[in-house]
């Protein structure tokens, strides 16, 4: 009986490795069928930091599922173009997601659960207690993790009351202090000065159709915007041989300081008059402060789709 591969979308957080690691585990108690939890990607110094603290081993990288299996469950996305190489050939089983749905086609029904919270993770929590299954100590240790990562511990206009709850119950569940743990592993993920500029313009970074163009929006976390900016020739040179190498016609880089909550833009392409637009904004040296904009799943790409409409 073929195996079911369980991951989350390209340049993976903490939420879609955590996500499909639990949401894995959920379905190997369920099913007759092996079910692992691979990734798009290596993880995020964030998610490594994770990971160790709870002592699991990384899921193993993916770029396409023909190798091993025609069968996939969608964690944490749903787009095609942010999901595995041949995924419009896979035979997709199930998706959880906390996303927009877009660009999404499936020959064949499927199990599909999407709620707007701010993390995957808070509805794979669900599904545990649907399904009256125990969650492991570090299998919770990872969905917490995951919930402080989307949520910037709370602080994201994306977080909702059930994401806070969740995240208190799996902290029990784990036996972890979540905000003094929380804070250590955010910070963990803002160590930039080792990164080229093209790795850190990929950590974190999604493409997006926008009407007729094909816009990609990366985000990097930082406490320090000054030491990402210092470093501004050096991106918009690996962000302009991005654009010209996939094809992007806008490439967004948001920096985000977690301690003030407060995110600046650094936009490269055309045009950039929609990205004014979108924020009521004007740019400087291609850049923009954006006081309290946090999420891009809520504060970025919903405002840019308008623009671009």
């Amino acid at each position: 009986m073929s195996k079911i591969l369980v991951f989350g979308h390209q340049n993976p957080d903490t939420d879609a490795i955590g996500a499909a690691i639990a949401f894995a585990h959920l379905q190997n108690t369920l099913r007759d069928e092996e079910v692992e939890a691979v990734a798009l990607g290596t993880p995020s110094e964030e998610t490594q930091y994770a990971l160790d603290h709870f002592g699991l081993t990384a899921p193993r990288v993916i770029s396409n599922v023909k190798d091993d299996t025609e069968n996939v469950m969608l964690v944490d996305h749903n787009e095609f173009q942010q999901s595995a190489a041949d995924i419009a050939e896979a035979n997709i089983l199930a998706v959880v997601d906390h996303h927009r749905i877009a660009n999404f086609e499936t020959a064949n029904p499927l199990y599909y659960r999407a709620e707007p919270v701010g993390c995957t993770s808070t509805i794979v929590l669900k599904l545990y207690k649907e399904a009256q299954v125990e969650i492991p100590k570090a299998v919770a240790g990872m969905m917490l993790s995951a919930i402080i990562s989307d949520t910037l511990l709370f602080k994201s206009p994306t977080c909702t009351p059930e994401d806070v709850a969740a995240a208190k119950e799996l902290a029990a569940i784990c036996e972890t202090d979540y905000e003094a743990y929380g804070l250590e592993m955010l910070k963990a993920g803002t160590n930039l000065s080792d990164k080229s500029a093209s790795v850190l313009l990929d950590l974190d970074a999604k493409s997006f159709p926008m009407g007729d163009k094909n816009i990609r929006i990366g985000q990097v976390n930082t406490v320090d915007l000054k030491e990402v900016f210092d470093r501004q020739k050096e991106l918009e040179a690996a962000m302009e041989v991005e654009n010209e190498k996939n094809g992007y016609d806008l490439f967004v880089l948001i920096v985000t300081n977690i301690l003030d909550s407060d995110s600046e833009l650094l936009v490269i392409g055309e045009p950039k008059d929609k990205v004014e637009t979108a924020f009521n904004t004007k740019l400087e040296n291609n850049r923009a402060l954006l006081k309290g904009v946090v999420s891009r799943k809520k504060q970025v790409v919903p405002q840019l789709t308008e623009a671009f409409a």
